[in-house]
């Protein structure tokens, strides 16, 4: 008998990984340039893959940064 599930996805687009936190591909990008993100390029056509759990550890990054600006006080409410 052959197993027929698939191997667990490795990597994401830039359009998967907005979908996945709800923005916008552009801001997805600009963090792959800035290094807050990271992922690898490919080609010359601007083409970015995003490793799972490289987003999974940025997710983690977000919420401590939130947790220290909401003890600190300088949380600001802004739902968009």
């Amino acid at each position: 008998m052959s197993d027929s599930k698939e191997a667990p996805r490795r990597f994401m687009t830039t359009k998967q990984a907005a979908e996945e936190l709800n923005v916008g591909e552009p801001l997805v990008r600009s963090l792959l340039k800035s290094g807050e993100l990271r992922g690898v390029q490919f080609g010359g056509r601007n083409l970015w893959r995003i490793e799972i759990t490289e987003l999974e550890s940025y997710i983690a990054k977000m919420y401590e940064k939130t947790a220290e600006k909401v003890a600190s006080g300088e949380f600001q409410d802004t739902d968009d």
